[in-house]
Order: C-alpha cells, then structure tokens, then sequence
C-alpha cells in the first residue's frame, strides 16, 4: 500500500489553514501545517513534504523567502504561493521565488487542486 503525498500549509491565519487541510485531506492527501515558515523549516515532516502551500505575507520569513530558501536546496519540494494581495508585482516576485503558482485570495478549491496536481507532476 503507497502512502499518499504530504502536502505542508504555512499560514499565520489559523481559519485559513483549517479550510486547507479539510480541502486537501478530501483530495487523499496527508497535511500538516504550520503558522509560519520557521515552524515548517524546523519541522521533522519537512523531509517528506511533496509539496508546500504558503501564504505570502506572514510575520518573519514571507512565503517568497520560504520559496527562495527551499529553492536553494538541492531536493525541493514545489512551491504554490498565495496571497491577497496579488498583483502583478507580487506576481512577477513568486516566479522569481520559483513557484510553480501563484493564488489571489480567496480563489475556488479547483484552481487551489489544479496547482496541487500540476506541483505534484513537476
């Protein structure tokens, strides 16, 4: 029996992380979440992510900064950015970052399981 990819949620809004995970679980997924990039970086689980779903603004270290350091590494989980503030600037920064999406807040559960399936076939 395979076990189902782990999709990790970094966001400082608790509500924000609660609707992700009971979105991602329905998909078949393992989550985990975190209230900030930090947490996931510190965290034992972070080695077996297969994809990470962060918001952009967050105290400390912005989900730009977590996309740009796991990035960095040399096996990197892809990343999906999403945020409220989303324009083009903001837009221009996630690809840069190496995000394989980018989200307007709020955006429909389709468009946030569009992104899961294309990082996962990345």
């Amino acid at each position: 029996m395979s076990v189902s990819p782990l999709i990790s949620v970094v966001d400082d809004d608790a509500s924000v992380r609660v609707s992700l995970e009971g979105l991602i679980r329905s998909l078949g997924y393992r989550v985990a979440s975190f209230d900030c990039a930090s947490a996931f970086l510190a965290s034992e689980t972070r080695g077996e992510t297969a994809c990470v779903i962060s918001d952009v603004q967050m105290p400390g270290m912005t989900g730009f900064e977590l996309a740009q350091t796991l990035r960095a590494e040399a096996a990197t989980p892809p990343v999906i950015l999403m945020s409220a503030f989303a324009d083009e600037g903001a837009r221009a920064r996630a690809d840069q970052a190496g995000a394989v999406c980018f989200l307007k807040k709020p955006f429909s559960g389709d468009s946030l399981i569009g992104c899961i399936e294309r990082a996962l076939a990345a």
